[in-house]
């Protein structure tokens, strides 16, 4: 039996079936001196890996998970542990079949086979089943099991016969230090055990539901939650045990129930999400000698079930009532949720200390392999970034808020949720100081990264009647749900008069210091070395090329950079800017969030100029005030950081406040505004309409780690002398051929075979004109990036990655939306914008 030595390259805590992957994937990386440690004995430590559903159903909406649940399908068949059984997914009602309508978009998007079945296509595969209890199925042949814990063992004792590994059983973990660097950033130094301490480089957590505990230990949050998943266990039933092998069925999930039946050998599992929401606290998990069956695995509490067996024994009812047949196993198994429903991946504010955390069984070799390749390279094959940890606000680091968001999202797990469709629970954490303003204007609030942001306002809904049908209303419920059509006519006012709109949501980051300036040319793609008072608009790579933001930089001083990107995903930008920053400080330059201290609104519309004009005796002309330049200014009495620059391609102003000044600003702007036109402006204009007229590109959208700028349509006529991270990739990618092209299309028609118009809202597969699959250079089938209303243009414009030779403006190709085709034509196929091309309005 191996002991644990007293240091090692990197720890791996866990070996569940994340932490196995990972240890198998970097030692095929080179590593060594490994060392991996649990608590429990092997090869099942009595984590979420030796009891949590082992069925893998590839088809998700989410791009990110979608790759890693193939890569990991990819992954367990290469090993041997893959048996393919095929699905279903029952609709029991109208709505689930829309529902699964919409999966095939994303099904087709991926490039996954899938389609829609009868109930009689069903009872075919699945002769036990009752046709009467649905109406139809979405059915995935590729759908299969696993064998976690074999898999598991297979890649952990590779890495050990590679020399790379030494694996240490049964040690608990009592704590990790941390010491702080001259750079004032503070890394791991060591793991303690009660078999003794490890020196370690790099440690990484991966004990899915005890995580935050350990996390704790080193003083940083893992913000996920242990949640009960019930299973029970019914059999012998005689229709399974004529069959060999453990699966010779589909696997079903009853969608309208949130339960799932699978065959195992002679049994049949029933799982449920159904239940209410039965949340535990990872210190409150028993021990190995507590626990009667696994730590993990809890008592059942029957009470919980009773409703789901009911409706299981309706679709199954031979089955599961057959004679001899009786619950021979059930469980409350616990896993890990996270409050956005993402896993948590990356390296944490201590440097070193990575985590792997909220993971499921479906996406854990994909996510050992991603983050192998990101601990190596610093970036990975696969686009993690909406789950990476850094993703994380103070606020959503809370356990409280952790548990309030998943027992709302738990009911979801099969639910119907609607891409636009918010929270309810936990809000109004950050509010701007124009929230109660704004109230009473009506506005329907959104929440970002916290913050509650106006969508639109009910005060405008005078403007329908203005802009009638110009307003390109919508129909159809799930079109217009998290919608309204005063979107689009807060739009028009904006293109006609002017629109101010709050921009609080903004991380704004100040950078202060003699090594201000190479931090900031170290991360950005742009040249930011320019005259103070310049703007500078600017993607971030990594080293691979991949987008990792795209964001605003400021020149306030020789050594004041100021940095805003968006509320959604500032940590992020935060933390890579603080690590290229680590990389030349001495202690004397400062990066400092100032985004709880600085509000920011937008101004803009041809009437723009007139108003600031009227609030401030500073030049605000075109010649005194020119584009991508900012400085202080007053207005109306408030010291104001003015920077002219625009996202809804019209002349305008972002205006920086202080937060105590914000209130004041904002009722000037509208009071000044009101004798021209002037109206309150919601997100939905900034973030959809405007932007789209314009082809601006959005981070997490069209920009993502596996998109370039040339593939973008970003690149500028020189690359700058100066070094930045990413930048020998993006030198190459500038000489070859793009594999892909960033498109704008419109749609040419909307009408659907009932003869009511609708809407595309994003992610659907676009198709030849006769539905024909395309496929870019990269292997991938394009999609909607975005989705929305042009009300300027009258059309619905959509922007898509296609394949060069269909990237030829006037091409006419078709979108798969409910698995109905509507006609579009491409109308753009470079960053050259469909409103005002010429760029004037912004002038």
């Amino acid at each position: 039996m191996a002991t644990v030595p007293s240091s090692a390259r990197v720890v791996v805590i866990g070996a569940g079936i994340v932490g196995n992957s990972l240890v198998h994937h970097l030692a095929r990386l080179g590593w060594r001196d490994m060392v991996q440690i649990d608590q429990g004995p092997l090869p099942n430590p009595g984590g979420s890996t030796g009891h949590a559903s082992n069925f893998i159903f590839p088809v998700d909406h989410s791009r990110e998970i979608t790759d890693l649940t193939l890569d990991s399908m990819r992954q367990y068949k290469e090993l041997g542990v893959f048996t393919e059984s095929g699905g279903f997914e029952l609709a029991r009602t109208p709505a689930r079949m829309e529902e699964l309508r919409r999966r095939m978009s994303s099904a087709k998007a991926w490039g996954i086979e899938a389609e829609l079945v009868s109930p009689e296509f069903v009872k075919e595969k699945v002769p036990f089943i009752e046709t009467d209890q649905f109406i139809g199925a979405f059915w995935t042949p590729s759908v299969g099991v696993v064998d976690s814990l074999r898999a598991g063992t297979i890649m952990r004792e590779g890495a050990v016969d590679a020399g790379a590994l030494t694996v240490v059983p049964n040690v608990e973990v009592l704590g990790m230090d941390t010491e702080e660097g001259a750079d004032g950033r503070r890394r791991i130094t060591r793991v303690r055990t009660d078999a003794g301490d490890i020196e370690a480089e790099h440690v990484v957590i991966a004990t899915g539901v005890w995580s935050p505990k350990l996390g704790d230990m080193a003083g940083i949050s893992i913000p996920l939650t242990p949640a009960v998943h019930q299973m029970i266990s019914v059999g012998p039933c005689p229709q399974l045990t004529e069959r060999e092998g453990e699966i010779s069925f589909p696997i079903v999930r009853d969608m309208d129930t949130f339960c799932y039946e699978r065959q195992h050998g002679a049994d049949m599992e029933v799982g449920s999400y159904a239940h209410r929401a039965i949340l535990h606290e990872p210190e409150d998990i028993p021990s190995l000698e507590q626990a009667k069956l696994s730590p993990t695995e809890m008592p059942f509490t029957s009470d919980d079930f009773d409703p789901q067996l009911e409706q299981a024994y309706e679709l199954m009812p031979e089955l599961l009532g057959a004679e001899g047949a009786e619950m021979r196993y059930a469980i409350n198994g616990l896993l890990s949720l996270t409050c956005d429903g993402a896993p948590i991946l990356g390296e944490s504010d201590v440097k070193g200390l990575w985590t792997a955390s909220a993971v499921w069984i479906k996406e854990g070799p994909g996510v050992g392999r991603a983050v192998a390749e990101w601990m190596t390279h610093g970036y990975s094959e696969i686009d993690l970034s909406h789950s990476d940890i850094a993703r994380f606000h103070d606020h959503q680091k809370r356990r409280e808020h952790t548990r309030r968001r998943t027992t709302e999202s738990f009911i979801k797990t099969y639910g119907i949720v609607h891409p636009a469709e918010q929270y309810e629970s936990d809000r109004d954490q950050r509010l701007s100081p124009m929230h109660e303003s704004q109230k009473k204007l009506g506005a329907f609030f959104f929440e970002t990264a916290g913050w509650e942001r106006p969508h639109w306002y009910e005060s405008n809904a005078d403007l329908l009647d203005v802009y009638g049908d110009a307003v390109m209303p919508r129909t159809h419920e799930w079109d217009a749900r998290w919608w309204s059509p005063i979107i689009n006519a807060e739009h028009l006012r904006m293109r006609e008069a002017a629109g101010v709109i709050d921009l609080s949501a903004f991380q704004v980051i100040d950078i202060v210091g003699p090594a201000a300036l190479d931090a900031v040319q170290r991360t950005c793609v742009a040249q930011c070395n320019v005259a103070v008072g310049k703007v500078v608009y600017t993607p971030v790579l990594n080293a691979a090329g991949g987008f990792l933001s795209d964001l605003t930089v400021m020149r306030l001083d020789e050594d004041h950079f100021r940095v805003v990107t968006g509320g959604a995903h500032g940590p992020v930008d935060r933390k890579t800017f603080a690590d290229q920053l680590a990389l030349v400080n001495d202690g004397t330059t400062t990066l400092t969030d100032v985004t709880d201290a600085v509000s920011t609104i937008g101004l803009w519309g041809p009437r723009a100029r007139d108003i600031l004009a009227s609030l401030t005796s500073d030049d605000v002309s075109d010649e005194g005030f020119g584009f991508l330049t900012c400085r202080e200014i007053q207005v109306g009495g408030v010291t104001v950081l003015a920077s002219r620059i625009s996202y809804v391609g019209e002349l305008g102003w972002e205006l920086y406040v202080a937060m105590d000044d914000a209130a004041e600003l904002w009722d000037t702007l509208l009071d000044a505004g009101a004798a021209h036109g002037a109206r309150p402006v919601g997100i939905g204009v900034y973030g959809t309409t405007g932007r789209i007229e314009k082809g601006y590109r959005a981070y997490g959208f069209e920009l993502d780690a596996e998109r370039s700028i040339v593939e973008a349509g970003m690149q500028r006529p020189k690359v700058k002398a100066a070094d930045f991270v990413g930048k020998e990739a993006y030198l190459r990618q500038r000489e070859e051929a793009p594999k892909t092209v960033l498109c704008t299309l419109t749609v040419e028609d909307h009408t659907s075979a009932s003869g009511e118009k609708r809407y595309m809202l994003g992610g659907e597969p676009i198709l030849t004109r006769g539905g024909g699959t395309l496929t870019d250079g990269h292997g991938h089938h394009p999609y909607v990036t975005t989705a929305g209303s042009a009300p300027s243009l009258g059309k619905h414009v959509l922007m898509a990655y296609l394949p060069p030779e269909q990237a030829v403006i006037g091409t006419e190709l078709a979108v798969s939306y409910m698995e109905e085709l509507y006609p579009v034509t491409v109308r753009s196929v470079d960053a050259t914008p469909l409103l005002d091309p010429a760029n004037e309005r912004i002038r």
